[in-house]
């Protein structure tokens, strides 16, 4: 008779990785040396998260006290860990945010509401028709934790009055308004 906690379960981790040969085999050795099994990585090569780095996505089989010390260890390493099990990031919501964009940081913009919420922004897309120093509009695709759509969307309209930006409330899955 085996004990729930010693059963394999198959898990995600979603992680952000800095564009320089290497990084995926130095994120790959703490899930390794931690006892899990890999299943499969998705190395989205062609495509950048906010900051510029790689998404990576890996999939792995381990116990739950193991994966648990996957993902410290991978923090450990400096592995920025976006997401960690499939439970984490469960619902899904668009926004449109629209003003100085771009004048106001839109990095720093993204990075408060991921700070500030633990959403994580999945997709991004920014259009500037006048150039950089007019106003702008970004379409901005989140996950978020189950359950936790009000708080983001409370952070992002705090984020966005600070900055003088409007924020489209969520759009309707498929993109629907």
């Amino acid at each position: 008779m085996s004990d729930s906690t010693d059963e394999v379960r198959s898990y995600t981790v979603r992680l952000e990785l800095v564009d320089e040969p290497g990084e995926l085999l130095r994120a790959l050795d703490p899930i390794a040396n931690n006892g899990g099994n890999l299943l499969s990585i998705f190395h989205e090569r062609g495509n950048v998260t906010p900051r510029g780095h790689i998404p990576v996505e890996v999939d792995l089989e381990a116990t739950p006290e193991r994966f648990d010390g996957i993902v410290d260890a991978l923090r450990d390493a400096g592995i920025n860990v976006i997401q960690a099990g499939a439970e984490q990031y469960s619902e899904a919501l668009t926004i449109i945010l629209t003003g100085h964009l771009v004048n106001t940081d839109l990095s720093d913009t993204l990075s408060r509401i991921h700070e500030s919420t633990d959403a994580t922004v999945t997709d991004l897309s920014l259009s500037a028709p006048e150039g950089t120093d007019d106003a702008s509009s970004a379409r901005i695709r989140l996950a978020t934790e189950e359950g936790a759509v009000d708080e983001t969307m409370s952070a992002i309209r705090a984020v966005a009055d600070e900055k003088g930006l409007h924020v489209i409330e969520p759009l309707a899955a498929g993109g629907e308004a």
